[in-house]
């Protein structure tokens, strides 16, 4: 067995020892990452020197101490994308590809308007961008920060990144009737659901928590998606998988929208409701 062999097993026993389930991935993914070379590499590399073993000791003594796996890389997968990411911003979540994989599957016109509520990171928009080339697409969040992860992450796009609050009525008036598509990751966890330390201690408090009941930026997200979409344009937001059905109730009280649909993600569980602009005003 080789030293970089001994030292993976030996990093994978001290993160499931910190309660980490993913503790063999996260072990070689990080070895990987202080290599520069994609994890199925790693049996074909040659031995590290020295420094590499203990760079290596003291990024599993980070990730032992719960501090993100993509906080440690300086980056995220998602979809087809690799995002950075970091402290301060919203790590993407394989839940959120479902949302995706519906969006991409969907018909629209040639040149699409669409927009990315709550952007983050910018995952969304730039996926979707990538999908339709022509398209125009806005991404919206209010926090500099994740602003700043977003705009380096689409530097290479067309994407439009707009600081905004989405809970404002109103908000982007000049959008009003024209998008085709409106897309949502929210915040959206209750307040006081009991999270991992990945999420409680690093995610930021501000893109998680919906309020008390989870609602409370999906219910105007939902007005927004209803005045901005043309007659027939689509809208999906995420959700927690304990209010898919206050989902449907909040978007079925717009009276806006018609074919609404309460879908699961990868691992079925409850994630989010997809719906359809009605063809006349209510």
């Amino acid at each position: 067995m080789t030293k970089l062999r001994q030292a993976i097993e030996v990093a994978t026993v001290a993160l499931a020892e910190a309660g980490i389930d993913s503790a063999s991935t996260d072990a070689e993914l990080l070895a990987a990452h202080l290599a520069g070379v994609n994890r199925g590499r790693l049996a074909v590399i040659d031995e590290p020197d020295a420094d590499f073993f203990r760079r290596y000791d003291e990024l599993i003594g980070a990730r032992s101490r719960r501090i993100p796996l993509q906080h440690l890389t300086g980056s995220a997968a998602f979809g087809p994308l690799e995002l950075r990411v970091g402290p301060g911003v919203f790590i993407p979540r394989p839940e959120t590809e479902a949302l995706l994989e519906w969006a991409l599957a969907q018909r629209l016109p040639e040149r699409p308007v669409i927009v990315d509520l709550c952007t983050g990171s910018g995952a969304l928009a730039i996926a979707l961008a990538a999908h339709w080339p022509r398209a125009r697409v806005i991404a919206v969040d209010d926090d500099a920060t994740a602003l700043d992860y977003a705009r380096s992450n689409a530097e290479a796009t067309t994407v439009e990144l707009v600081q905004a609050d989405v809970t404002v009525p109103g908000l982007l008036a000049e959008l009003t009737g024209s998008v085709d598509l409106v897309v949502s990751n929210p915040p959206y966890i209750p307040a006081g659901a009991d999270l991992e330390p990945e999420v409680a201690d690093h995610d930021p408090a501000h893109a998680l928590f919906g309020g008390a009941d989870g609602m409370a930026v999906i219910t105007p997200i939902a007005r927004l998606a209803g005045g901005w979409l043309t007659p027939g344009g689509l809208f999906a937001v995420e959700h927690d998988d304990t209010t898919s059905r206050k989902t449907v109730e909040t978007i079925e009280n717009t009276k806006l929208f018609t074919d609404i649909t309460p879908r699961r993600d990868l691992a079925g569980r409850p994630r989010f409701v997809t719906a359809c602009r009605t063809k006349e005003a209510a």
